[in-house]
């Protein structure tokens, strides 16, 4: 489980910076450049998915059960992931309502991925994973809107196919991984 923690502290405390150190961020992009910023935020990044998914995977073998949760939770879940990836995916189209509503669409659908994780999953590296990134997403969240109120931020209005085309692409992609890549990349078929 330490893996899975120092993965987390890496990804986590990258993904921070801007919240908790904006005027030492824009210090470091102005010493190095923004390319190189790019980079080592990049690097970081991967280093911390990747030590996290190993940790994961080794907390995986010797899991310690802190709950049990209830039946049915998998579909549940199902749903809220499937609404989770419409979210995602709101924040890439342009025009859509449900950008302009969230403002936040994407890290929005990592809390409620996160929360409907918690739901179906009762040990003790799986309630860590998802409790620190429900965590991180929200204040996330709080922190873009403030960022979004001062630098005057409007979102566009949508257009009823705009939020057609957010649906089709997050449904297609939460059934492909959901279906198929949550097995193979996870080893856990939600569905079966």
């Amino acid at each position: 489980m330490a893996l899975l923690l120092v993965g987390l502290v890496i990804f986590i405390g990258v993904h921070s910076i801007r919240v908790l150190a904006a005027p030492w961020r824009a210090a470091q992009i102005e010493r190095f450049g923004l390319r190189a910023w790019r980079g080592v935020f990049a690097l970081l990044s991967i280093l911390g998915i990747v030590l996290s998914v190993i940790g994961y995977g080794l907390a995986r073998r010797y899991p310690v059960p802190v709950w049990l949760p209830p039946f049915g939770m998998a579909h549940v879940t199902g749903l809220l992931t499937a609404i989770a990836f419409v979210m995602m995916t709101a924040a890439y189209v342009p025009g859509n309502h449900i950008k302009r509503a969230l403002g936040q669409p994407f890290v929005s659908g990592v809390a409620l991925w996160a929360f409907a994780h918690l739901l179906a999953n009762g040990t003790l590296h799986a309630m860590l994973l998802f409790f620190v990134f429900l965590v991180w997403s929200l204040v996330e969240i709080r922190a873009g809107r403030r960022r979004d109120r001062e630098a005057g931020v409007v979102y566009a209005s949508g257009t009823v196919a705009h939020d057609v085309l957010v649906v089709v692409i997050g449904l297609v992609a939460w059934a492909v991984f959901a279906f198929w890549l949550h097995g193979l990349l996870i080893g856990v078929r939600p569905f079966g």
